[in-house]
């Protein structure tokens, strides 16, 4: 059986994690690792149901998805979790999981500056917050608790998407878990 884990794409709307994400899924892939992506956007319409968008409904939204990620890597799949994850208590209760049961996990800040990702503005979030429609956009009128000591930060302003799946890549190969 091959070794899973966790990789925890965490970063500002708009940064790129998604986007970083499906192309290392491809690439695992290609590898014959199973791979599993999962999409915050996805967790939050079929997980967590009903959830707001307050400090406690975040971090339980965060402590279900850590659940099925340490879940899938602890039977051998990589999971792929690109989400905001804003507060650093939540992403280190995850961790914490994954280190009591002994599940390999790899943090990587995308540290793609709001500047930028308001540029991007995927989902039109920033913009609609800019209106006045939107209140509580992580990293511009809610937090983002960006992480002290992650295992690899990506500037994803800077390099391509594929540059960005290849740093990720290399550090799981340089790990054992690719």
């Amino acid at each position: 059986m091959t070794t899973g884990a966790t990789v925890w794409l965490t970063g500002l709307p708009s940064a790129g994690k998604t986007t970083i994400a499906h192309e290392l899924a491809g690439r695992l892939r290609e590898e014959g690792r199973h791979v599993e992506l999962l999409d915050g956007d996805e967790i939050r319409e079929f997980l967590s149901a009903g959830l707001g968008f307050d400090r406690a409904d975040r971090h339980t939204n965060v402590q279900r998805i850590g659940f099925v990620a340490e879940l899938l890597a602890r039977n051998g799949v990589t999971a792929l979790v690109p989400v905001i994850a804003p507060y650093a208590e939540s992403r280190d209760a995850v961790r914490e999981r994954h280190e009591a049961n002994g599940t390999p996990y790899v943090e990587v800040h995308v540290a793609t500056p709001v500047e930028v990702c308001s540029v991007r503005d995927v989902k039109g979030l920033y913009a609609k917050q800019a209106a006045g429609e939107l209140t509580g956009l992580t990293g511009v009128d809610d937090p983002y608790e960006q992480p002290l000591k992650p295992d690899l930060r990506i500037e994803s302003q800077h390099q391509t998407v594929q540059e960005s799946a290849a740093a990720v890549h290399a550090l799981l190969t340089e790990r054992g878990l690719a």
